[in-house]
């Protein structure tokens, strides 16, 4: 028999009412809340970022490829790791489908990350995706936009990550629980795996000037997340301790 609090029909409707309220006035604050993330004002990048593509080297400008917004999502895949971050994965998992629907709305999406692009693109077709990715290896785009951090940093400690001042793990301190479950599931070290961070940025370009509009990072990528929508709305929501999914080519090799 269920642990869970069972009740009648009428009991469940008048529960599920109270929560239509909840969710309406939800949905009320994200349009607000999204209003507001596009009244930002806009940051011109004057920097000459260079990033490495299958199609050459390419700059900030050349990744919009025509459209008027560029939406990156900073993959968290540092030269070191030998695959994708398993989170970063899940996440871009969703990704392909929305690619076309984007393209024809004047949005261009992009992954980026620090690892060589040959690596990128071998990760990339062992999980059959087709979203675009560029890696900024021997640029500053990673660092500057707090996503990469560079030993020295990692030793001194204090970097600021989504927009607060944070200590990463000083090489020999054991690192926290849940980034050496990631960094186990992604096959990284530990601490060549803390180097790096998820996030996402948004760009404008008008007239040939290229603004940074928008960045997120931690909780902030959740709405990117299509596999924790859909666990938001199942009977059990998120549950299961620590990181549990896995590359989705490695659940049956893991018994599952």
């Amino acid at each position: 028999m269920t642990a869970h609090r069972t009740g009648t029909r009428d009991e469940w409707l008048a529960a599920r009412l109270d929560l239509l309220d909840a969710e309406k006035a939800l949905t009320r604050q994200s349009d607000a809340v999204a209003e507001q993330r596009r009244a930002l004002p806009w940051v011109r990048v004057d920097k000459d970022y260079r990033f490495h593509t299958d199609r050459g080297e390419a700059a900030l400008a050349d990744l919009f490829q025509g459209r008027s917004q560029l939406l990156v999502y900073h993959f968290m895949f540092g030269p070191e790791y030998p695959a994708g971050c398993v989170s970063c994965s899940a996440i871009v998992d969703g990704f392909d489908g929305i690619l076309v629907h984007l393209a024809n709305h004047d949005v261009m999406l992009w992954a980026v990350s620090l690892a060589p692009l040959p690596k990128l693109l071998a990760f990339r077709q062992r999980m059959g995706w087709t979203v675009p990715w560029a890696s900024s290896q021997g640029d500053d785009f990673n660092y500057d936009f707090n996503v990469s951090i560079t030993e020295e940093q990692q030793r001194r400690g204090g970097t600021e990550y989504n927009y607060r001042r944070s200590a990463h793990a000083i090489p020999g301190a054991p690192p926290p629980p849940a980034a050496s479950r990631s960094a186990i599931q992604t096959g990284a070290e530990p601490t060549a795996y803390l180097r790096q961070r998820p996030g996402m940025s948004a760009f404008a370009i008008e007239d040939g000037v290229v603004y940074h509009t928008y960045s997120t990072y931690a909780r902030g990528l959740d709405g990117l997340w299509g596999m924790f929508q859909w666990l938001d709305r199942a009977p059990r929501g998120r549950n299961g301790d620590g990181v549990w999914w896995r590359h989705h080519d490695r659940y049956e090799q893991a018994g599952e």
